[in-house]
């Protein structure tokens, strides 16, 4: 019998934190939906030696050591990946490849999912518990940091995220967000974040952000967003150059709002941008309307995506010939 286990796991808008820690009693905590359309897609299976094709060999071949030696799984593994989310561009690639590995490799050795502590014993989730999350189970997903004794941060809210509505994602083509040393030292070199700034933008979350779902009013969901970016965006510019890590993606995102889009901001370090439309239609004129894309950039219209990760486990009996 031959065994193969399918994960595809969804891209995450990153919409902003809700703190940033100010000493060790205090929390991050962060907003923030999985995606259609931009995935990781792999598939894992059993061999007699490690095999590994595709994009983020290394980074798989280091997991799949970490999880075996963990997990005690003394076989060697196959891995295709079918597509990868394009690494440092502010869509949660790392987190997305760590936990769909696990999840992979524990299903395929019949062993129960275990997502939050396989993220943090591959280094991810130190942050942001938006992309273990959306993992799990989709929707705009509100995660109130890591509690005392916890592992990974504390999802506090789920709302689903409207059918009709659409994200428009502007991609910088040459540049990436900030990342590795680069971020860790941002983060240390960083003044304190304002615990008014924190206060306001938890109102803008809970009293704008999660009613406007509910409601679906989409000019309040975007005028909150867009306040929370702010926000964020202001207290990262000394570290990335301006409320936006790319120029060229703010100025299309500038162009977008005046064609009627809602809600522009940065998703992480960047440089991937997006604004907010009512409908598929909605978006499309509101792109065709700016003329499309500006050089150096690219324009994608995704939904948001209200389901977790799919996981398929296939077994084939091979007769002998």
């Amino acid at each position: 019998m031959s065994e193969s286990v399918t994960i595809k796991v969804p891209a995450r808008l990153h919409l902003g934190f809700l703190d940033i820690p100010r000493s060790g009693q205090d929390r991050f905590g962060s907003v923030g939906l999985p995606i259609q359309d931009i995935e990781t897609v792999l598939t894992i299976s059993r061999a007699t030696d490690i095999h590994i094709h595709g994009e983020e060999q290394a980074r798989i071949a280091q997991h799949i050591a970490t999880l075996c030696a963990h997990l005690g799984i003394k076989t060697q593994h196959r891995v295709s990946v079918q597509r990868a989310i394009p690494r440092h561009i502010g869509l949660g690639s790392g987190t997305q490849i760590a936990i769909a590995v696990a999840a992979g490799l524990r299903t395929l050795h019949a062993l129960p999912l275990d997502t939050a502590q396989d993220a943090v014993l591959l280094g991810r989730g130190s942050r942001s518990g938006i992309g273990i999350a959306a993992f799990e189970e989709g929707g705009v997903i509100v995660d109130a940091g890591k509690g005392f004794g916890q592992q990974a941060p504390t999802v506090i809210s789920r709302i689903p995220f409207p059918e009709a509505w659409r994200i428009i994602l502007v991609l910088d083509t040459a540049a990436q967000g900030m990342h590795g040393e680069a971020e860790i030292e941002a983060f240390r070199t960083l003044p304190l974040f304002p615990a008014a700034t924190s206060a306001l933008i938890c109102r803008h979350v809970l009293m704008s952000v999660m009613p406007a779902l509910v409601e679906q009013d989409l000019a309040s969901f975007g005028r909150a967003v867009e306040a929370i970016q702010t926000e964020i965006g202001t207290y990262f510019s000394p570290a990335q150059g301006g409320v936006f890590t790319s120029r060229l993606v703010e100025a299309t995102l500038h162009r977008l709002v005046k064609a009627g889009a809602v809600g522009i901001g940065q998703s992480s370090w960047g440089p991937t941008g997006f604004a907010f439309a009512a409908s598929q239609a909605d978006a499309e004129r509101i792109v065709g309307e700016i003329g499309g894309r500006s050089p150096g950039t690219a324009i994608q219209i995704v939904a948001g995506r209200n389901a977790g990760a799919e996981i398929t486990h296939t077994a084939l009996n091979l007769a002998r010939a």
